[in-house]
């Protein structure tokens, strides 16, 4: 797990350091954030589904199209606050040994960045989930999703306001449903007790599936459109991709971008925070 920002950093505990003497003021984020989650597949681009043979050798070893492509989608990531990303490469051979997490802050000019590595493969793949964020995070944890085969976890950032907390969770669900149902439960024991929370990533199941509408019956996070197709990018038709958020956030807009670089379509959510919820940068 890493964070890095200009001023300040985090300790190994996952918990902010102090900023560094001199450091400008902390200025307060708008009451608007726009948040997004993107399956990034490394930087591959899947353009039918006969690529995942073909191309399949790229998910072990480096090609000269993936450092393009990422570059692409760091020119996307510009216009947003909150950027959740999975199937980010942790630095290994496939990636050209790059952190694509801190690789596509720098580059999109994000000032803090986490990321979580739960799978590796030798030095071939570190598959991670990777964080982008405009303002401070105050506590970073990862947690290991159950499941019988590890690999999977979920990234948990919390963000300290005025008067009150915003915790944000990142995940990339399993394929079966019954272990999807065992990790959504364990997510929902996380989430329960948070006023404040967005809970996003490729979830693998559909908006009306079992598993999610559990999750949704046991806290108070809702998906404000059902309806929003990710998959796969160049003919969408399943929604498995996710912003999930408690009825204290206000929704403003919600829409997939048409931004085929992956094999899954980004989501974006603009959202209103509530007064006590004012971020700190």
């Amino acid at each position: 797990m890493s964070a890095v920002q200009p001023n300040s950093g985090m300790s190994d505990e996952g918990e902010a350091t102090e900023p560094v003497p001199g450091a400008p003021p902390r200025a307060e984020c708008p009451q608007r954030l726009r948040v997004m989650s993107y399956n990034i597949q490394t930087g591959m681009r899947t353009r039918h589904f006969g690529d995942y043979l073909t191309r399949s050798w790229q998910h072990l070893f480096p090609h000269s199209d993936r450092p393009r492509n990422i570059d692409r989608i760091s020119d996307l990531l510009t216009d947003f606050d909150l950027v959740g990303l999975q199937e980010v490469d942790g630095g290994s051979l496939r990636s050209g040994f790059v952190n694509q997490t801190q690789y596509l802050s720098d580059r999109a000019g994000f000032p803090y960045w986490a990321d979580q590595t739960n799978r590796r493969i030798g030095r071939l793949a570190r598959h991670s989930n990777g964080l982008l964020a405009r303002f401070r995070p105050i506590e970073i944890r990862e947690h290991r999703l159950p499941g019988m085969i590890p690999g999977r976890g979920a990234l948990h950032l919390r963000f300290g306001g005025v008067e009150e907390d915003l915790d944000v969770l990142l995940m990339h669900l399993s394929l079966g449903r019954r272990t999807r149902m065992s990790q959504l439960s364990f997510i929902a024991e996380l989430i329960q007790d948070h006023r404040n929370a967005v809970v996003m990533g490729d979830l693998n199941c559909r908006g009306d599936s079992p598993e999610l509408r559990h999750l949704l019956a046991r806290t108070s996070l809702r998906e404000p459109l059902d309806d929003l197709n990710t998959y796969p990018s160049w003919r969408p038709h399943r929604n498995i991709d996710h912003i999930l958020v408690t009825e204290t956030l206000s929704v403003k807009k919600a829409e997939v971008v048409d931004y085929p670089l992956s094999d899954h379509l980004p989501i974006m959510m603009e959202l209103g925070l509530p007064d006590g919820v004012r971020l700190l940068t």
